[in-house]
């Protein structure tokens, strides 16, 4: 009789995890609490207009092909990508603007603007390419395909010469300074880290490889938007033999006395039995709303989170020629406004944003002769803070944003032409994704939480339990989170397919320990 697993959450992680399982041969169902799948990486509509609510910038490519192909499929069979002429617009306070492109004569011409004319930029270019490819390949390597379970995974002597390649020591920031002469550039290529949720000034120096991804490979974008990915996942899962299960909020994972999860209680009070259980909500938020109390998960519940965001969803009433497909508006007061989020959990007084307009790429997203636009505000997690009024954040935010198109693209009124809006604050992501303090993208990636000091796929308190998604190992990032699916299948086949499972006395040894530790 087939390995039941029940998967809670069918985000980006938990699909693509249901498709492998099932594959394998594994009985799989998923329970999402809302009316549809890809968490983050959903839809939204209206009148018209398409609207990603989370990522739109598809990179690493390579890792979704690998991922279908994993799978028995080939992506094209799946999805029609279009790649992106420029990577993207970015405009300076003072009205100046940097074209981002993966074209290196056009970004040679780009960065002669401000970083001047002649061979030295060009070779500094070079040099940086250079170094972050390193980061970019052998991150893949040591982060994306290692499966830390066990500390001497982590300090294993084969190791040592990628980490010191990796300048651990050194944030993205610090290296572009190296490589960059102006201000300007400097912002343009740490920007990045945004993506990840974290300050350029904080984040390590490999998650440079975000710059790399952008120029060797470009920046695609699926048509029809980000959740076709998804959809595509969950009809490969299903033609396996996954079962989805839809407005189905779970209340509580099942232990028994043994510490052994044996399923799940809905909020509805169904309990659905299961010998493994796979948890892709957040992991924060499991540990500590869905699991039983336990040191660790008040542990994690302090630990470093990524910034949150407020999202405006526009639909614009005309198209905007002055926009490209991606825009960046970097603040004038670059490291204030990051210290604004990550410290004062706030919104910065200038804050930097991002514009992706879909319909610039792919028409499908708006109407004919209409836009629309997809903003992301940067701003912090719910915290302590007793002033914090997200309410007037969102209302500050809205105005900046306006005002900062209108004078900096030179377009007059801006303001008449958004027809529509809905919005995403930190209380939404908390609310609708159950994100732990609204985080959009779960636990930092300072150097004590990444690799093996990141929780890992495997819990160690409570056995048969499991995890997939971005607050877990590998990290966060669609692909990565393909890579932790991956490296999930590879450890559930290892331990129950293959004849390698544990001895129930190891497996309480090894919980009775990790309990102890992470006291």
């Amino acid at each position: 009789m087939a390995i039941k697993i029940i998967i809670i959450g069918s985000g980006v992680g938990g699909t693509a995890a249901a498709a492998r399982l099932s594959k394998k041969g594994f009985q799989v169902e998923v329970y999402e609490k809302n009316s549809y799948n890809g968490g983050r990486c959903s839809i939204i509509k209206h009148n018209g207009h398409r609207f990603d609510q989370g990522p739109s910038l598809y990179l690493m490519p390579k890792i979704f092909e690998e991922t279908f192909k994993d799978l028995g499929e080939d992506l094209k069979d799946h999805i029609e990508l279009l790649k992106c002429k420029i990577n993207y617009n970015i405009n300076f306070h003072d009205g100046q603007q940097f074209q981002h492109s993966c074209n290196l004569s056009k970004l040679q011409r780009s960065l002669e603007k401000f970083e001047g004319e002649g061979e030295d930029t060009l070779l500094r270019l070079f040099d940086f390419l250079k170094e972050t490819h390193i980061h970019y390949r052998k991150s893949i390597e040591l982060a994306m395909r290692t499966d830390f379970q066990n500390w001497y995974d982590f300090v294993n002597i084969k190791h040592i010469p990628t980490l010191f390649k990796l300048h651990l020591y050194s944030s993205v920031y610090t290296r572009a300074c190296k490589y960059f002469k102006s201000d300007y550039m400097r912002k343009a290529f740490t920007f990045q880290t945004m993506y990840m949720g974290m300050s350029p000034y904080d984040g390590l120096a490999p998650y440079n490889l975000l710059q790399y991804t952008k120029i060797a490979e470009g920046i695609w974008y699926p048509k029809g938007g980000f959740h076709p990915v998804l959809e595509s996942l969950e009809k490969i899962a299903i033609k396996h033999g996954t079962k989805f299960n839809y407005n189905s909020d779970v209340q509580e994972i099942i232990t028994d006395d043994e510490g052994v999860a044996k399923g799940i209680k809905l909020r509805n009070g169904d309990v659905i039995n299961s010998d493994i259980v796979i948890c892709n909500a957040d992991a924060v938020y499991a540990y500590n709303k869905l699991l039983p109390k336990t040191s660790y998960a008040e542990k994690l519940g302090k630990e470093k989170l990524t910034s949150s965001s407020i999202s405006f969803y526009w639909s614009i009433n005309q198209v905007i020629p002055q926009m490209s497909v991606h825009n960046i508006f970097l603040s004038e007061q670059y490291k204030p406004s990051f210290d604004q989020i990550f410290e004062d959990h706030s919104l910065p007084d200038e804050p930097s944003f991002y514009v992706n307009v879909p319909s610039h790429i792919d028409p499908t997203a708006a109407p004919e002769g209409k836009d629309s636009f997809v903003i992301l505000v940067p701003v912090g997690h719910i915290s302590d803070r007793s002033d914090i009024d997200f309410d007037n954040l969102v209302k500050m935010a809205r105005e900046h944003v306006i005002n900062a198109i209108e004078k900096r693209l030179n377009i007059s009124n801006f303001r008449s032409m958004i027809e529509h809006e809905m919005v995403n604050d930190p209380r939404t992501w908390q609310s609708e994704f159950n994100l732990w303090k609204g985080s959009v993208l779960g636990l930092s990636h300072s150097f004590f939480q990444i690799a093996y000091f990141r929780p890992s796929l495997k819990c160690k308190i409570f056995d048969n339990l499991y995890f997939v998604g971005a607050s877990v190992q590998p990290g966060t990032g669609v692909p990565v989170v393909l890579c932790g699916a991956k490296l999930l299948e590879k450890q559930l086949c290892a331990r129950f397919l293959e004849g390698k499972v544990e001895i129930n006395i190891w497996s309480k040894c090894s919980r009775i320990t990790s309990a102890y530790l992470n006291d």
